[in-house]
């Protein structure tokens, strides 16, 4: 690879790891599998080490990941949105990831080779959680923190007191009997770290909640036990039905020689401690561990996606250190993905909103990860060409993370003469155009953007979806506009009458009704999710509020140059460029000035804070869908002086119901007589 390519690729490789890192601590979306994510970042760490001349500090190869919403730095404390941010008295690291015994092997030999001694191991189930560091002192819990940025965490404390297994206070163990040199049986003060996870039955439970509300279900417990543990309401934390574990220790002239020897205290004083673990002195018996928890992970009630090992004695680990980001005395085995093998029917080239073309297999049904998969991404030619795939192969499929299907193997042996190798097309699969691939890409695109339907429709579905305008239309209204030649652009939407729509199939003056108060309502929507709504390629929810934050304006960032869009927090060379060519289209900019026209927000507006104090004293319920985003909703709740609750009870003040509200919150409050109110009586209530 060429210097300046190694240079772009790094840029670009940044920018993903930054954008998913946001996306799963902070949003709990992941875009990516674990082993997605971990082969990008050693791809980053490979080519840092190459050309070291481009490694900088704020690599996330360099630091963990953040669960802040505001990155924060220092020592002093500090109040995020929600919750009050603390200093960890100690660094709260990662821990770096294997998939191969033979890294084991590795980190085994380095170690050995730092120690000199002897040593043994500590093997435990890595819990499929958030990171938690709790604080006792004189065996009361004081402080709760997230891992935050390793450096600060967010005081989560009230919460964390709502978790049924975490006590409040120690207990004294049986036959402990003070004396004057030791008055409590644990010491004075100490950290104890652990991850707090929400069970299989907790999470279907959520879920199914979710659904009933018209809420997006969880992805998976990880992602639920953290949103949980970050909620505002403490009460609705309790519902939740999130548990712990704790596993590391940390305190000045602790009483112990091993890391189990501290965990075994642990337990004694009534902590959650994990009775899964084994102190091994080979690495065949650290193998016979993982192998054992690999196939028992199934019948476990919580999720588990690997095996920590670490070295037992607390000395050793002392001796060994850290890393700007892993302890160098402990290492996470992580399991690989469930897989299933299947049959390839067929490949469908699909073609995105941004031109690019995506392989997709239909498969012979199978279940994986307990559903049934019948269809899996190849991601690009090049991936189709290192699998070497045939229609007709039987081929390995792997759910990773718990979330997306895609094929990882072929099994060859039974390959017969009766498989054909497929053709990546050379031209759109839709508009016929001819593909596209840039020595930077791995996927070919169609350069057609104003010609293909499937762009447009794309960027037509991507402009209406709930995380960007939030407009009530389905791919089916899409269609029907598009076909009937109503729409083309997005700016297209917002010149539609209530004639037009009731030329579409199916519709009434309600529903024309609905839709343009929809459209209406749309022009709320705050200047990031515009920003977002646009479908630059590249910019994600997360990027298209940092830029929208940044510049302040449309017209800022269109005349930005590239080296100001580099200023912007998490954007790298390739997003900057994409981003300097959106606003170079004349297309691009004739949508910006007939949007401007059509009354939508281009700039940030300054935030809602104190605007009255109509809502003092009241606590509030939300359920159903608004025509702004829940989080809005909670906002103006807030601005206005009121609380908002998760749940119904004597003392809400109102419900507040929009679309299709919960109908448990809407029984609930009838029946405690809780008045129900919809956004427009809100919103005269509060003075809008």
């Amino acid at each position: 690879m060429e210097k300046t390519q190694a240079y772009l690729r790094i840029q670009e490789l940044r920018s993903v790891i930054n954008e998913a890192n946001r996306s799963y601590y902070v949003d709990n979306s992941p875009t990516l599998s674990d082993y997605e994510f971990d082969m990008l970042l050693k791809e980053l760490e490979s080519l840092e080490k190459e050309y070291p001349e481009y490694q900088t500090a704020d690599s996330p190869t360099q630091k963990v990941g953040s669960d802040l919403k505001t990155a924060s730095s220092g020592s002093v404390k500090k109040v995020s949105k929600e919750f009050a941010q603390y200093p960890h008295r100690y660094p709260m690291l990662s821990l770096g990831n294997t998939y191969d015994m033979s890294e084991v092997q590795a980190f085994a030999e380095r170690a050995s080779k730092g120690i000199g001694n002897a040593f043994t191991y500590s093997c435990e189930l890595k819990f499929d959680g958030t990171a938690i560091c709790l604080t006792y002192k004189d065996g009361k819990l004081a402080r709760a923190l997230t891992r935050g940025d390793g450096t600060i965490g967010d005081d989560v404390t009230e919460n964390v007191r709502n978790i049924s297994n975490i006590p409040h206070e120690l207990k004294v163990p049986a036959g402990f009997v003070p004396t004057l040199m030791q008055s409590q049986p644990w010491p004075e003060e100490f950290e104890i770290r652990g991850e707090i996870y929400m069970p299989w039955s907790a999470f279907d439970r959520l879920n199914e909640e979710r659904l009933k509300e018209d809420e997006q279900p969880f992805a998976n417990p990880r992602n639920a036990a953290s949103g949980s543990l970050k909620l505002t309401d403490s009460r609705m934390v309790a519902k939740r039905g999130l548990e712990c574990t704790l596993y590391h220790m940390l305190g000045e002239d602790l009483p112990f020689q091993t890391h189990d020897q501290s965990l075994k205290a642990a337990a004694t004083w009534g902590l959650p401690v994990s009775d899964k673990r084994k102190t091994c002195k080979t690495l065949e018996e650290i193998e016979e561990f993982i192998n054992l928890w690999d196939t028992e992970r199934k019948t476990l009630p919580f999720a588990t996606d690997g095996i920590v090992i670490k070295i037992n004695e607390l000395p050793y680990q002392e001796e060994l250190g850290y890393t700007a980001k892993f302890p160098r005395w402990a290492v996470a085995y992580k399991f690989k993905a469930e897989k299933a093998l299947t049959k390839l029917l067929s490949i469908d080239y699909q073609v995105g909103r941004t031109g690019a073309i995506t392989p997709v297999a239909n498969l012979e049904p199978v279940q994986l990860s307990g559903t049934i998969v019948k269809r899996a991404s190849l991601h690009n030619a090049d991936q189709m060409q290192q699998l070497d795939i045939r229609i007709g192969d039987y081929v390995y499929v792997e759910k990773g993370g718990e979330i997306i299907p895609k094929i990882t193997g072929v099994e060859l042996s039974q390959r017969n003469a009766d498989t054909s190798k497929p053709h990546f097309p050379d031209r759109c699969p839709d508009c016929g155009s001819i593909l596209i691939k840039d020595e930077q890409e791995a996927k070919s695109f169609c350069p057609d953007q104003t010609g293909c339907p499937t762009q447009i429709k794309g960027r037509l579905v991507h402009f209406l979806s709930r995380k960007a305008m939030n407009v009530i239309a389905g791919d089916a209204t899409i269609e029907q506009l598009y076909n009937k030649a109503l729409v083309w652009n997005v700016s297209d939407f917002y010149e539609l009458t209530a004639e037009h729509l009731l030329t579409l199939d199916g519709w009434k003056e309600k529903s024309a009704e609905r839709f343009l108060k929809s459209l209406q309502d749309s022009k709320n929507v705050p200047f990031e999710r515009v920003l977002y709504a646009l479908g630059i390629r590249y910019v994600g929810e997360a990027t298209a509020k940092s830029v929208a934050a940044h510049f302040g304006n449309i017209s800022a960032i269109a005349g930005a140059e590239v080296d100001e869009l580099l200023k912007v927090d998490d954007v790298g060379q390739v997003i900057a460029e994409s981003i300097y060519s959106f606003f170079r289209n004349e297309m691009n900019l004739d949508t910006i000035e007939k949007l401007k026209a059509a009354g939508l927000k281009l700039e940030m507006e300054a935030r809602k804070e104190s605007l009255s104090s109509r809502l003092e004293g009241k606590t509030i319920v939300i359920s159903g869908n608004f025509s702004v985003s829940r989080d809005e909703i909670k906002e103006l709740i807030k601005a206005h002086g009121g609380k908002k609750s998760g749940s119904v009870s004597g003392k809400t003040s109102f419900l507040l119901a929009g679309e299709k509200p919960g109908p448990e919150k809407i029984r609930k409050a009838e029946s405690l007589g809780v008045e129900i109110i919809d956004e427009i009586k809100f919103r005269e209530i509060i003075g809008e």
